[in-house]
């Protein structure tokens, strides 16, 4: 059985992402520049030579169409077996869903936790923070959301190694994926500023995870200079 091996990429520049807005479970599409900075990623990865057996993404808009890119460029299109999971999906902002990205991370919360910068909470003080603020009712608390994405990518790693392992290409959100990495290891720092298209490296072997890499950018690197 080969080893397990999850590449974890950010999906790429949104309409949201562009004018500082807060997507959640919100949803726009990539923009021009969003896409070529995928199609990137597809030729780095292409380039390195890396053997995809399954493919995930959240079943977001934006985690769907950068899946779609990347394939097109791996040329596995229909090729390999892939999924949306839910789970994997972005935190929800609830009544902050869509707000500008200042009015809720540099203002609202800041003032509720009375810090300088919502940088120095941790993902569970920022949840539950959510959960406070939220006049709507939807933001999950620490519990329910980091449990659903551990379980989410346990259950695509689990997937994996019970087909024999091998490496999965797998596409989810800038807050998911920085929750994913502080929950294996909780020396990971908040605020990690992953970029769209980076991709983070994680092992699954004897039912524990490790990571390798976090926010990996030489992969759109190499690609770009293919693309010139």
């Amino acid at each position: 059985m080969s080893k397990t091996r999850l590449y974890i990429v950010r999906h790429g520049k949104t309409m949201f992402n562009t004018i500082g807005r807060a997507q959640g479970w919100s949803d726009t599409p990539l923009t021009d520049e969003g896409e070529r900075g995928i199609r990137e990623l597809g030729l780095g990865l292409k380039d390195a030579g890396i053997d995809f057996k399954r493919a995930y993404s959240s079943d977001s808009g934006r985690t769907i169409q950068t899946m779609g890119i990347i394939l097109e460029e791996l040329g596995l299109r229909d090729k390999i077996p892939y999924r949306t999971d839910k789970r994997i999906r972005e935190w929800c902002f609830g009544s902050f869903d869509g707000a500008y990205d200042g009015e809720l991370f540099m203002g609202v919360m800041p003032r509720v936790f009375h810090v300088e910068h919502v940088h120095q909470l941790s993902y569970p003080e920022l949840a539950e923070g959510l959960v406070e603020v939220d006049t709507a009712g939807w933001a999950e608390s620490w519990p329910k959301l980091s449990g659903r994405i551990l379980d989410g990518f346990e259950s695509i790693a689990k997937e994996v190694e019970s087909l024999g392992g091998g490496n999965a290409l797998i596409v989810s959100h800038g807050m998911t994926i920085g929750t994913f990495a502080w929950l294996i290891d909780h020396t990971t720092p908040r605020g990690l500023g992953l970029h769209n298209g980076s991709v983070t490296i994680v092992d699954y072997e004897d039912g524990k995870f490790t990571i390798d890499r976090i926010g990996d950018m030489s992969y759109r690197e190499v690609g770009a200079k293919v693309m010139e």
